[in-house]
């Protein structure tokens, strides 16, 4: 029996809400892995970080990251994807920071992070994923 998920699936699955880690490729080390909030719309993977922040240096169009989000609770979830950066542009509040914020936090909470967020220097990134690996324990 297949624990893989359908194309379908995978995609609902990336689109729901996870923390996702985020990987990048280092010189000289293993990768910088790392948790982001994160959303999956148009077939991007989108989320926002410093540009000057140890992700955003490393992080440059072209560039192939990987990012994993999991289910947290048995039976178990999780898709991995890989990909280029295809866009990379500075973050805006309204547009980037608050949804996101919202998303993750709720409405009350979310807008009260935004507002009290530095969000100059940000910048929102998004992922083609190219390659997909999924696993789905309740198929088991």
């Amino acid at each position: 029996m297949s624990l893989t998920m359908s194309k379908e699936q995978r995609e609902q699955f990336l689109a729901d809400l996870h923390v996702g880690v985020v990987s990048m490729n280092r010189k000289d080390h293993g990768p910088l892995s790392a948790p982001i909030w994160y959303d999956y719309k148009d077939g991007l993977v989108g989320f926002t970080t410093g540009q000057d922040s140890r992700k955003g240096k490393l992080m440059q169009m072209g560039d192939r990251i990987s990012m994993v989000a999991q289910s947290e609770a048995a039976p178990y979830q999780y898709v991995s994807v890989e990909g280029p950066i295809v866009s990379r542009q500075q973050a805006v509040l309204d547009r980037d920071i608050r949804p996101m914020a919202i998303r993750y936090l709720g409405h009350e909470m979310g807008n009260a992070y935004a507002d009290g967020s530095t969000h100059d220097g940000n910048v929102v990134v998004k992922m083609k994923p190219e390659k997909w690996l999924t696993v789905d324990y309740n198929k088991a």
